[in-house]
């Protein structure tokens, strides 16, 4: 297959075998020339999320998104991987669906991700976007009474509590409509309670700050002002660690690519289709 259009023929949903993973993947061919853009999800996240941005992103980029082991309809492993061994099986899966190079978007857990996969795979990964997201154990953190709720999947199990901890977990425009939250919480598929902790020990420790400096890619930063668990001066820290990095802060919370997707998606969409000196 092309390196650069591998997946017309096989665009839709369905379910891979990765080094012995199984994996639900979903593959949206685009008209356009450049690479496909891999889609990162936050913890305990499903794939159908990410369908108000893709809505808006345009028909000019080509998309892959995946429930990562544990989430949504890719069941959990025996024994959990680190952020290095998700990049690993991030650039397998590529290898297998025959894409040589990407573009990768990560939002908050995912964007910790998809640094990892940046650094460690430099050359399959063409630009980058990181939303909410921040550099791991070493950053500035949320409120612990905010960051609490995270350490359980109860909210993606429990569609009450969900409501009742949306608009103080997530921020943003969910604070004065409730509807959003609900809207989110219709989507969610569940990948279980060890699932998310295995989720949850993947990031365990990890930190980007050492070496986001080396990150060559052009970077497009994205943070929400109204940002409880990510608070939005980690987007700058990082616009001054990466070389080659732009930063955009939204007026929106945590969930700002979903609930924000009108304004966010064609800023996203001009990055990847701008012409620039990627050496530079």
């Amino acid at each position: 297959m092309a390196a650069h259009q591998p997946i017309s023929a096989a665009a839709g949903i369905r379910k891979i075998v990765v080094d012995g993973q199984p994996l639900r993947v979903a593959l949206q061919a685009g008209d356009g020339a450049g690479p496909p853009l891999l889609l990162l999800n936050g913890i305990g996240a499903n794939l159908e999320l990410f369908q108000p941005f893709i809505d808006v992103l345009g028909s000019n980029i080509t998309t892959i998104r995946v429930d990562l082991p544990g989430v949504g309809e890719s069941p959990p492993p025996v024994t959990p991987y680190r952020f290095s061994g998700l990049a690993h099986l991030l650039a397998r899966m590529l290898s297998q669906l025959g894409c040589a190079t990407v573009d990768v978007l990560g939002i908050s857990w995912g964007g910790g991700l998809a640094q990892e996969f940046a650094h460690r795979y430099a050359d399959r990964c063409r630009r980058l976007v990181l939303v909410s997201t921040g550099t791991g154990a070493v950053m500035i953190p949320g409120r612990p009474s905010t960051l609490l709720p995270l350490l359980s999947p109860r909210r993606y199990l429990d569609p009450s509590y969900m409501a009742s901890i949306a608009a103080q977990l997530y921020g943003g425009r969910i604070r004065s409509d409730p509807d959003l939250a609900r809207t989110v919480g219709r989507e969610i598929r569940s990948g279980g309670t060890r699932g998310y902790y295995w989720q949850l020990l993947a990031v365990a420790g990890w930190t980007s700050i050492l070496w986001l400096h080396t990150l060559r890619q052009p970077t497009l930063i994205l943070s929400g002002r109204d940002d409880p668990i990510v608070p939005w001066v980690n987007g700058r820290i990082m616009a001054r660690l990466i070389p080659n990095s732009r930063l955009y802060v939204f007026a929106d919370g945590h969930l700002g690519l979903l609930t924000s997707a009108a304004e966010l998606g064609p800023i996203v969409r001009d990055f990847l289709l701008e012409e620039m000196d990627v050496a530079a």
